[in-house]
């Protein structure tokens, strides 16, 4: 009999929502640039909802979302947003919590 996984094997799981408006080019680098992101560190153990604003708007209420694109770390909590298309990897591991502050240096 396999013992039950303790809650704290559920911090390894990321639920991230990625909210756009249409399939824009800032849209679809948004999601590429997430994508790999989740590939090289999470490796299978994340689920990405992409939510598209224009066809459904009434969802921006729920995240409270005034930019897009923007992405919501809805698991582990707490909840995070980093807005825009991500390119800027270390600014986006250091918003995920993926990356530690401190590790940010500028020469």
């Amino acid at each position: 009999m396999k013992p039950k996984p303790d809650a704290s094997s559920d911090i390894d799981f990321w639920k991230l929502r990625l909210y756009v408006a249409g399939q824009t080019s800032k849209s679809l680098t948004a999601f590429t640039n997430l994508k790999r992101l989740c590939e090289e560190r999470l490796q299978g153990r994340y689920v990405i909802e992409v939510i598209d604003l224009l066809k459904t708007p009434q969802l921006a209420e729920d995240d409270q979302i005034l930019a897009i694109p923007t992405l919501v770390r809805k698991l582990p909590v707490p909840i995070r947003k980093i807005i825009g298309d991500l390119s800027n990897t270390e600014r986006v591991l250091v918003g995920l919590d993926l990356q530690p502050a401190s590790d940010r240096r500028t020469t």
